[in-house]
């Protein structure tokens, strides 16, 4: 059983987790033990309190004594280290693992790199870089060493990568019963595409278009996701999109507050 499997056995059991409080505030207060102080620690009423205390005792987790007495057993006590080494195991996972893992960064090295070195990041061509030293205005602290040209592990990042977005410059083409990619000239295409990073059509007429204009569009599918996710990487993007195609990139560049721009590409 995995660290997650165990300590999901006592997060998911809603029932396991009520009975795990309530042992661990009747330790804390035994031998004198009120209900109403244990259901107000834990967010349950007093009557949960009170039925869980009757199973506990018949369990012989929980020893009842006079009024208001109440102690845990040898057997509760150990029932409540089982559940807290799996508590353990799974939080240890959670933070080595986990947590670990979405703090840990990949960029590309610049040069060679040691481990534990500080290394400056910037953006290029779409790609987070790692320079050795501190020379920038983000820096971070590498976890791997690296050679250039290498991937390289990084941590600890501190500033804001001074890069600016890249833009998308739209065209909208007719579906082929109204024109298709006919309508629109391929110089124009040829000269939008020279000044952009990359090129994403939308539509058999768009990949048309972009073929007759002579381009290869890097981008053909996901392409919503994908113009975004270059735009925001510094990549000028060149979209070329039919009509019924249009709505859905432009509202996944506005959900991502990423600039667009619509022009003309019609043959005059």
């Amino acid at each position: 059983m995995s660290d997650t499997e165990r300590g999901s056995s006592v997060l998911q059991s809603k029932r396991d987790a009520t009975r795990y409080q309530i042992l661990v505030e009747i330790a804390e207060r035994q031998p004198a033990v009120s209900q109403q102080e244990v259901a107000d620690a834990i967010g349950v009423t007093a009557q949960a309190v009170s039925d869980y205390l009757g199973g506990l005792v018949e369990e012989g987790f929980v020893e009842k004594g006079g009024r208001g007495r109440y102690e845990v057993s040898k057997e509760g006590v150990d029932w409540l280290i089982g559940r807290t080494d799996e508590l353990r195991a799974f939080t240890d996972h959670v933070a080595e693992d986990v947590i670990e893992q979405v703090e840990i960064e990949t960029a590309l090295a610049t040069d060679a790199i040691e481990e534990d070195q500080s290394v400056t990041l910037s953006m290029a061509d779409g790609v987070l870089r790692a320079t050795p030293g501190e020379a920038g205005a983000a820096t971070a602290v590498a976890i791997t060493g690296s050679e250039a040209g290498a991937d390289v592990g990084i941590t600890d990042v501190e500033g804001v990568l001074d890069y600016e977005l890249g833009r998308v410059t739209v065209v909208s083409l007719p579906r082929v019963h109204e024109g298709g990619s006919s309508v629109a000239d391929p110089d124009t295409l040829g000269e939008y595409a020279a000044s952009h990073d990359l090129v994403a059509t939308a539509g058999t007429e768009a990949v048309a278009a972009a073929c007759t204009a002579g381009l290869d569009p890097e981008i053909r599918f996901g392409t919503p996701e994908a113009v975004r996710e270059a735009a925001t990487k510094g990549l000028d993007v060149l979209l070329l999109a039919t009509d019924d195609r249009l709505a859905a990139h432009t509202e996944t560049l506005r959900e991502g507050t990423v600039g667009y721009e619509m022009v003309e590409a019609e043959k005059r």
